[in-house]
């Protein structure tokens, strides 16, 4: 549950700004998933007008990384989250992380929380999303309809349905992305997955009618 922490954190960074704290906040919720130092330089190029320069951006990814790191330690789980990531790896079932967290913060990160023995491959920024998708597809050759990726925002839907992938959303609150009005099927947490065993298949639906349902299967030792 970290996406609360990140948003405090913008506020942190630039609450010298309060005239451009709503749009940088809003900026950073609509693009969640998104490096960080993306977000820094259209901040100020787009808000702030004034010029970004390396330097700038290491500094700010710095003071970044000092704000959110111990609290993210100290986050909780998703509820299902940890117990599904177990339940993939009694069943040999590959868990991929692919994050716009720096890739050297996201494994200290994975390591300091005890999640590395779970994870089959990470990958943080400057890595894009889809290229991590296409690296896995290539290395163990999966088809897009044999993987289920699963994220919070756009960047992960962008990703995830450029590459042909069924996607399942977490909700992450009033303001998370409107998922429903994007016909995306979408769940609160992540419970209904820990339980799902091979040869089983859950049928996720949503409230709207006109969102067709995600089933997902697990059949050898792979998500569907």
């Amino acid at each position: 549950e970290s996406t609360d922490i990140k948003t405090r954190a913008f506020a942190e960074l630039f609450q010298e700004y309060p005239e451009h704290l709503p749009a940088i906040l809003r900026h950073h919720r609509e693009n969640l998933g998104v490096s960080r130092y993306k977000k820094f330089a259209w901040i100020y190029k787009e808000l702030l007008k004034k010029p970004v320069t390396e330097t700038l951006l290491d500094a700010l990814g710095a003071r970044f990384s000092q704000i959110v790191y111990e609290q993210i330690l100290r986050a909780p789980f998703v509820p299902g989250a940890r117990e599904t990531l177990a339940a993939c790896a009694s069943r040999d079932v590959p868990v991929f992380i692919i994050s716009g967290t720096p890739h050297d913060e996201l494994t200290r990160i994975l390591e300091a929380r005890g999640l590395l023995p779970y994870v089959t491959q990470a990958w943080g920024t400057p890595t894009e999303k889809r290229e991590a998708i296409r690296h896995i597809r290539s290395r163990f050759g999966f088809d897009p309809s044999e993987m289920l990726f699963v994220g919070d925002g756009m960047s992960d839907y962008r990703a995830a349905t450029g590459e042909g992938i069924p996607f399942l959303a977490r909700d992450t609150g009033p303001e998370a992305t409107d998922w429903r009005g994007l016909g995306v099927p979408s769940v609160p947490d992540l419970t209904c997955l820990a339980s799902l065993s091979p040869g089983q298949s859950l049928t996720l639906t949503s409230p709207d009618d006109g969102i067709p349902p995600l089933i997902v299967t697990l059949k050898n030792g792979q998500a569907r």
